[in-house]
């Protein structure tokens, strides 16, 4: 079972449907299902999945090691190569990296209930705001 965590906090998982396994599919992009849901790994490059976007309503970038940035790089690169869907975080996160998350592009991170249980939701919500009330934020919001 996992946890969402969100900016209003901790939410069920609204999936219906299961992820595709990016590697294990080794799908063509265009060959999706409309409003498919894609699980790709933090070493993906990004630029194979273009040809998709308009087919893949939500990705699922895995992290499997808390010390491993990789995910946050291809969120950012994915955002400016044009991704608008639903953009998730999951693995080994912790709930000072949902900030850096979130300004990468993630709309939400999935962690797994053991985590959700030594950082519940306050812990996570309090680093959110933490980010929230600074002036550096509320100016970027301004611009």
């Amino acid at each position: 079972m996992a946890t969402i965590v969100t900016d209003d906090g901790f939410i069920a998982d609204d999936r219906a449907n299961e992820f595709l396994d990016w590697t294990e599919a080794a799908q063509d992009p265009a060959d999706l299902p409309y409003g498919a849901a894609v699980e790709i790994p933090n070493s993906l490059s990004g630029e194979e999945l273009v040809p998709g976007f308009d087919r893949i309503a939500h990705l699922r970038i895995c992290f499997p090691s808390h010390v491993d940035g990789r995910g946050f790089t291809l969120a950012r690169h994915l955002r400016r190569l044009g991704y608008a869907g639903r953009l998730r975080a999951s693995g080994h996160l912790l709930a000072d990296q949902y900030v850096m998350a979130r300004r990468c592009g993630f709309d939400e991170v999935e962690i797994d209930d053991e985590l959700a249980r030594r950082q519940p939701e306050s812990v996570w919500q309090q680093s959110w705001q933490q980010q929230t009330a600074s002036y550096q934020f509320l100016l970027q919001r301004e611009a």
